[in-house]
């Protein structure tokens, strides 16, 4: 398949419904799962993270999600199935997504802690975004 028959075959519903899935994961993970290990992790404290720009952070977390999920549409293709999907999205978590984080947190001395919070939000949310997008 060409470039031109793959743009035009992109089902943009679905790669804003995967990039709204990961955005909610994220929101999940990060919060009532994960997000006080999370921030010991980081060493981060509620006066930190309330020094952000909400609106920046989320927005632009949105719209990062919504560019994972053209890539990885673009990636498994418009016949893709949701096993497929599903497996692509996993795969691209753990095999490319998950080990470079391991590498860059090799190298910055990061805890472990630390990779498999981030890490698994990774693999969760583009395995979700997987199957979304080989079901559609």
């Amino acid at each position: 398949m060409d470039l031109a028959t793959a743009f035009s075959s992109i089902n943009w519903l679905s790669v804003i419904v995967a990039a709204v899935s990961a955005f909610f994961i994220g929101g999940i993970w990060y919060g009532p799962l994960f997000g006080r290990a999370w921030m010991k992790a980081f060493n981060f404290t509620e006066e930190d993270l309330k020094q952000r720009s909400i609106g920046k952070t989320f927005g632009l977390s949105l719209l990062l999600s919504l560019f994972a999920a053209f890539n990885l549409e673009m990636f498994i293709g418009s016949e893709a199935t949701m096993g497929f999907g599903t497996m692509a999205g996993f795969l691209a978590g753990i095999g490319w997504v998950a080990t470079f984080l391991g590498i860059l947190y090799l190298f910055e001395m990061k805890s472990l802690a630390a990779f498999l919070i981030n890490a698994g939000y990774c693999v969760v949310a583009l395995t979700t975004m997987g199957a979304i997008l080989g079901a559609w």
